[in-house]
């Protein structure tokens, strides 16, 4: 067992009674394995948005002012009521990482993990040791850094979750908005491998280019004056009645409805004035806009708005699948669920005022990833 600190350093974000939000380093106790339980020091771990929603709550990013252990910003009055559930709680930040197990309890499947790098999931990675169940930790394939396999579970199984979801609902094809992130990029390279229609729904000519470079058959720019046009001839194509959606609001998810509706109809007319039976379905998982989410019905009566988060679906789909596509991740990391970052920074750099900016703009290729260790 390596000599391990008495104490590391962890990131908390905490919401104080007297409407702030703090971003604050403290040093927590290292603690001792036991059992079945492993001790990760964590190398390397990214910044999503899921992770941002929580780390930033409803504080303004540009408000930030320095305190003596990290940050502190003012929460809008009239974001407070929403957050005061959170009020005096010190939260743990980041979904996932990756480091090495520098020690274990006796359970021998711990003990074989020493020394080993790994990726995990479960919260509480902003930190420069992670404890957790060897069960839970996934063993990265030989030569495969920490760096590699840091964002090896939310955009991965994400993407997964997605074609899986497809295939439960009955589903032939999918669309996809905000595509040209580093999810959308990996769902191109899993869509392609399994001969799935995808439409990617991107803001720029450069995000489409970046897109058709990877092989996109179907990419269309939300920013150009026929993008309703393009987007009812690509949805008829391609039969892609399930969107995902992570925008959330504005008025792209009545949009994509409008044109699935209007792709429909060629195949399957409207009967009255209830429009076309084909159920047309936009699942929101994500928040890039904040604004209310408009829904001009001009759609039938067949269509589906809702929620989709990664966790309930691993759920629903059972420890069988799971086990699937987490192998699935680990041995296509270097291909299919590649990640790239633009900037790697500290612990101490991820509280400062101008970098809280900067990696909360969630900007298209740009990800940050910490290195909790230096």
């Amino acid at each position: 067992m390596t000599d391990l600190p008495a104490q590391a350093r962890q990131l908390f974000s905490t919401v104080t009674e007297d409407g702030q939000l703090e971003l604050s380093i403290r040093d927590v106790p290292v603690p001792a394995p036991q059992g079945d339980e492993v001790l990760i020091r964590v190398e390397a771990t990214p910044i999503n948005p899921s992770d941002l929603a929580v780390l930033l709550s409803a504080a303004d990013s540009s408000a930030f002012t320095a305190t003596a252990d990290g940050a502190r910003a003012a929460i809008p009055e009239a974001a407070r009521r929403a957050v005061a559930p959170r009020a005096g709680k010190p939260l743990p930040i980041g979904n996932e990482g990756a480091g090495t197990v520098a020690a274990a309890g006796d359970d021998p499947a711990a003990q074989a993990l020493i020394g080993k790098t790994v990726a995990a999931a479960g919260g509480g990675f902003y930190t420069q040791y992670r404890l957790l169940r060897a069960r839970d930790c996934l063993p990265l394939p030989e030569g495969v850094s920490a760096e590699e396999g840091a964002s090896s579970f939310v955009n991965p199984m994400t993407a997964l979750g997605m074609v899986g979801t497809m295939r439960r609902e009955g589903y032939t094809g999918l669309v996809h908005t905000a595509a040209a992130s580093n999810l959308g990029q990996m769902l191109v390279k899993l869509t392609r491998s399994e001969d799935v229609p995808l439409v990617n729904i991107v803001r720029s000519e450069a995000q489409a280019a970046l897109l058709r470079d990877l092989g996109a058959s179907h990419v269309v720019d939300s920013s150009t004056p026929d993008f309703m046009a393009q987007l009812i001839e690509a949805i008829a194509e391609t039969q892609a009645f399930l969107a995902f959606d992570a925008i959330g609001g504005g008025k792209l998810a009545g949009q994509i409805l409008t044109a699935m509706e209007a792709a429909a109809v060629r195949t399957n007319p409207a009967n009255g004035p209830y429009g076309s039976t084909t159920m047309k379905q936009v699942y929101i998982y994500g928040g890039l806009s904040t604004a209310p989410t408009e829904i001009a019905r001009g759609f039938g009566m067949k269509w589906g708005v809702g929620g989709w988060l990664l966790t309930p679906y691993l759920q629903a789909a059972g420890m069988e699948e799971v086990v699937r596509m987490r192998t699935k991740v680990a041995a296509e990391l270097r291909t299919t669920f590649a990640s790239s970052y633009t900037s790697r920074i500290t612990l101490d750099q991820a509280v400062q005022p101008d970098i809280i900016v900067a990696y909360n703009r969630r900007a298209t290729g740009e990800k940050y990833l910490i290195l909790p260790n230096g």
